[in-house]
């Protein structure tokens, strides 16, 4: 995959835009780059403690290292809709389009909220956007 562009979808590269931060060499710098290697995470399957560790602790109760590490979607593609950044607080809106078990695009659109702590930016929670 070190030639190939990124699964979010970004255009870069892989090994100079998700690897680094999957593979904990570096933090993301924004919101929007957190959000670009969690789905990354989430498609490519097997980031399960990347996922947990990405997420405010109060907010990832109960959630497993193991079935997040499952890869379950076929997860597409990323399409970031809007982006904002207000001190240690963001939100990023995005589309990730994913394939059905009968090869349909499906859409999860969503609205997350993210926190800077102790320097590392964190998903908090997200809203599902119509």
């Amino acid at each position: 995959m070190k030639t190939q562009n990124c699964v979010c979808t970004s255009g870069k590269l892989f090994t100079q835009c998700c690897q680094p931060l999957l593979e904990r060499t570096t933090l993301a710098k924004t919101p929007q780059q957190l959000m670009r290697s969690r789905f990354s995470a989430f498609a490519l399957g097997g980031y399960g403690s990347y996922l947990i560790d990405t997420w405010l602790p109060s907010s990832a109760a109960g959630l497993d290292v193991a079935e997040l590490s499952q890869r379950s979607l076929n997860w597409r593609r990323l399409e970031i809709v809007s982006k904002s950044q207000k001190g240690d607080q963001g939100i990023v809106e995005f589309k990730a389009f994913f394939l059905d078990q009968q090869g349909d695009e499906r859409l999860h659109h969503e609205i997350s909220l993210f926190r800077r702590h102790s320097g590392q930016w964190l998903y908090v929670s997200g809203d599902i956007a119509n």
